[in-house]
């Protein structure tokens, strides 16, 4: 096995998403200094077919526990407690190789394909984003996704940081035939 390969992967795993929490937010984590007054309108992601990156959907363990992602383009659907990731790593690389941009439309999930779309539903308010999710993380075990500021902001989650959603991936048939595009 090529464990110099790795190396890398495990690092940005470990200094993604899965913190330990201090105060309201993990470690230095926080909203940005600066809001972009338009963060409400950022629109969503627009899904395209792209190839799965193979060295980010290797087997890999974070925090003590092994993850398995999904390599093949195949539904998925997930309700749980979404996150967000803000300001700690704005500008760092992300599972995917990209820099993270917390005002892009983005997310983390630990097992879906890297490059992913997902439409990320709020549970209560019932409103809807799509995001491109394009690295590994939350590393916490009552958490299914952390979304980048932009996605938080959009469904209401930055001030009480966590919030119920439904996930549901857009597989590459639904991107071909348009059908991403229904308002569920």
């Amino acid at each position: 096995m090529n464990w110099r390969g790795l190396t890398p992967v495990a690092f940005m795993l470990l200094a993604a998403c899965g913190t330990t929490q201090r105060g309201g937010y993990y470690q230095n984590d926080g909203p940005p200094d600066k809001t972009p007054g338009d963060i409400a309108s950022t629109p969503d992601a627009v899904p395209r077919i792209e190839p799965f990156i193979s060295r980010a959907n290797r087997p890999y363990v974070a925090l003590g526990r092994s993850y398995t992602p999904l390599t093949t383009d195949v539904p998925f659907r997930e309700r749980g407690l979404a996150s967000w990731y803000g300001k700690q790593f704005h500008g760092n690389r992300t599972a995917s190789g990209e820099i993270y941009d917390m005002f892009a439309m983005t997310a983390a999930h630990p097992t879906l394909p890297l490059p992913s779309y997902v439409r990320v539903t709020g549970v209560r308010s019932r409103q809807s984003v799509i995001v491109r999710v394009n690295d590994r993380g939350p590393f916490k075990s009552d958490r299914i996704i952390d979304l980048s500021y932009a996605a938080a902001s959009r469904l209401g989650l930055v001030g009480t940081g966590t919030g119920p959603v439904e996930i549901e991936r857009i597989t590459h048939a639904q991107i071909t035939s348009g059908e991403w595009r229904a308002v569920p």
